[in-house]
């Protein structure tokens, strides 16, 4: 297992993961958000620093949310039932009211 500092721009933290292999740049990640859900968030950056200790380089990456996955948000998905439902209470609703 290789211990890799994540950057994550959207939330502006820093936070050590484990992983099996270094993600590449392009590549998604599923992450914990700081509510508890799951998201994607695709890897923007990969870079090495000389650690130290030895002659051993660290890996970081540096990840932002894949765009169309912004979560809690309901103006971030207008198609979902929140949405509608919301614009429903709001009077944005077509329909055959009297």
């Amino acid at each position: 297992m290789i211990e890799i500092e994540v950057q994550n721009e959207t939330h502006q933290t820093q936070s050590r993961i484990r992983f099996a292999a270094v993600p590449r740049i392009g590549e998604g990640l599923r992450l914990r958000e700081p509510d508890g859900m799951w998201a994607s968030y695709d890897v923007i950056d990969v870079w090495y620093q000389k650690a130290e200790f030895g002659d051993v380089w660290m890996p970081y990456l540096h990840v932002r949310v894949t765009p169309g996955e912004m979560v809690g948000s309901i103006e971030s998905d207008p198609y979902s039932d929140d949405y509608a439902a919301q614009a429903y209470q709001q009077n944005y609703a077509v329909g055959g009211g009297r």
